[in-house]
């Protein structure tokens, strides 16, 4: 599944600890970066003022809900 979100940088934090919860991989990217959703410092480091893409195959009920969350937010 791809979605697609805007971050705030104090939202950083939380996005990566529900996204580490997760058994399976999470790429979130911008333009041709991509990163390990996992990964604090690389979804710091990206263009938070831009739309970033998630991409992921699997599912969890908190990561979804999350999803939606910052969707809604834009």
């Amino acid at each position: 599944m791809v979605k697609t979100i805007y971050l705030k940088p104090g939202e950083v934090q939380h996005f990566v600890n529900v996204a580490s919860k997760c058994d399976f991989d999470i790429d979130i990217s911008y333009n041709r970066y991509i990163v390990d959703a996992k990964s604090f410092l690389g979804v710091y480091g990206l263009d938070l003022r831009r739309a970033l893409k998630v991409s992921y195959d699997g599912y969890n009920s908190e990561f979804e809900a999350l999803l939606q969350t910052l969707a809604a937010a834009s």
